[in-house]
């Protein structure tokens, strides 16, 4: 339901898959109240072996996204997912092909979006581009930074991920405060006993461990852009489909992220991957509600990353066409109800914004709705016709990452003909 084809045969099966009673997830077309809006890419697309002309529209809550869309920084990547090969319905049908492990698991899923590997893997491509470029930062240990917990998409051979609160660097507060118990010394004393030198080999690596940790805390906590009127803006309050003023997790992780990107300078970075998360998409009930707040949530964000980046304080200006922002996720969802909802898919549709996205488009072939399509398999979820692979090589080349590199990164990149999507200018 993020983004839709609505020409007419799209629409009319659209509308006999989804709304089915009591309980329909259908959404009102372009033009009724609460209907999905409009988008006109710049290219235009045919549905699959016809000539009539396709259009689309964005989920109603997205009235953010749409105008980023129309302003040429916000750009559409249809029908992406994990691939090993290229694939067909009859090469799925028949398991001719290799296909990767233990598709439809939420967990497993994750991971090999994060690291062409189900649970377990150890490295994930963020962090591979993050140990090619890091020797180009001041800091290393600053190349890639999580604001929502540990994430494999982050982890390099050698990059470690760092990880961050809302507030910034997390801080061991009792040996990093001026008192500890009432005493001035204590702090100190504590600190001395935490990252202390030490014969045996565990405490000794751990000490060590602390002393890099409360090191980098105290340099991020001095470096890093203050937040509110003095520094980088607060996020605007999100009004939720309910009409409350809420606090939006997504914008005050970019937030977070922001006020790091300003020290920039102060850390001598000059190449960066962050990670933001929010979850709640597993909607196999209550779909269509829990959208409207998702949706909302996400072109409340992104909104905000796009104004504040458009001027930002001490002096930086507009820092658009430096920061790309993508999405990701385990799956779409399937195209047919299960009640009130949807179960777990293949391929889906994705997000690219920035100053640097070729917007106002939609990259890929989008597929054709349907339960008896070529894009289509159990239950309706899509057979990707882009390969996540793909879909990184393309933001890593805007990156910085060159030639036989790519391959080291996206280990099925190999398999595909079109290394590059297009949707980036160069650097």
């Amino acid at each position: 339901n993020m983004v839709l084809p609505t020409d007419a045969d799209s629409w009319a099966v659209y509308n006999t898959v989804r709304n089915q009673q009591p309980d329909p997830i259908n959404l009102p077309p372009v033009g009724a109240a609460n209907g999905v809006i409009d988008i006109v890419p710049n290219t235009a697309q045919t549905v699959p072996g016809g000539t009539v002309t396709r259009t689309f529209a964005l989920h109603p809550a997205l009235t953010a996204v749409r105008d980023l869309f129309n302003a040429g920084r916000m750009g559409v990547v249809a029908n992406v997912g994990p691939l090993i090969v290229p694939t067909t319905l009859n090469d799925w049908n028949n398991r001719s092909v290799p296909l990767p492990s233990k598709l439809f698991s939420h967990n497993d899923q994750q991971s090999t979006w994060q690291a062409f590997a189900p649970e377990g893997a150890k490295s994930g491509w963020g962090g591979r581009m993050g140990d090619l470029l890091a020797a180009q930062n001041g800091n290393s240990l600053f190349t890639c930074i999580s604001t929502s917990g540990n994430a494999v998409f982050l982890s390099g051979r050698s990059v470690l991920q760092y990880q961050v609160g809302n507030g910034g660097a997390i801080r061991v507060n009792a040996a990093s405060g001026s008192s500890l118990f009432g005493s001035s010394s204590a702090p100190g004393v504590l600190r001395s006993i935490l990252t202390g030198d030490r014969a045996q080999l565990f405490e000794k690596e751990y000490a060590a461990t602390v002393k890099r940790s409360m090191d980098a805390e105290a340099l991020l906590r001095t470096s890093m852009l203050p937040a509110g009127a003095t520094g980088v803006a607060n996020p605007p309050a999100y009004m939720n489909p309910q009409g409350q003023s809420v606090t939006n997790g997504l914008a005050t992780q970019l937030q977070t992220v922001l006020r790091i990107i300003g020290a920039n300078a102060a850390l001598g970075m000059k190449r960066q991957v962050f990670f933001v998360s929010m979850g709640g998409f597993d909607t196999h009930d209550a779909q269509n509600n829990t959208h409207r707040d998702l949706y909302g949530r996400v072109g409340h964000a992104v909104k905000y990353l796009d104004d504040t980046l458009a001027a930002m304080p001490g002096g930086l200006g507009d820092l658009r066409n430096r920061v790309t922002l993508f999405t990701g996720s385990d799956f779409g969802r399937t195209f047919t109800s299960n009640g009130d909802g949807t179960d777990h898919g293949w391929g889906a549709h994705h997000l690219v914004w920035g100053g640097a996205v070729k917007g106002k488009d939609i990259y890929g072939r989008f597929p054709q709705l349907g339960l008896n399509q070529p894009d289509a398999v159990g239950g309706g979820s899509f057979l990707p016709s882009l390969s996540v692979d793909q879909y990184g090589a393309t933001l890593a080349q805007w990156f910085g990452v060159t030639g036989t590199a790519l391959d080291d990164i996206f280990p099925n990149l190999r398999n595909f003909a079109v290394r590059d999507l297009g949707f980036m200018n160069p650097a």
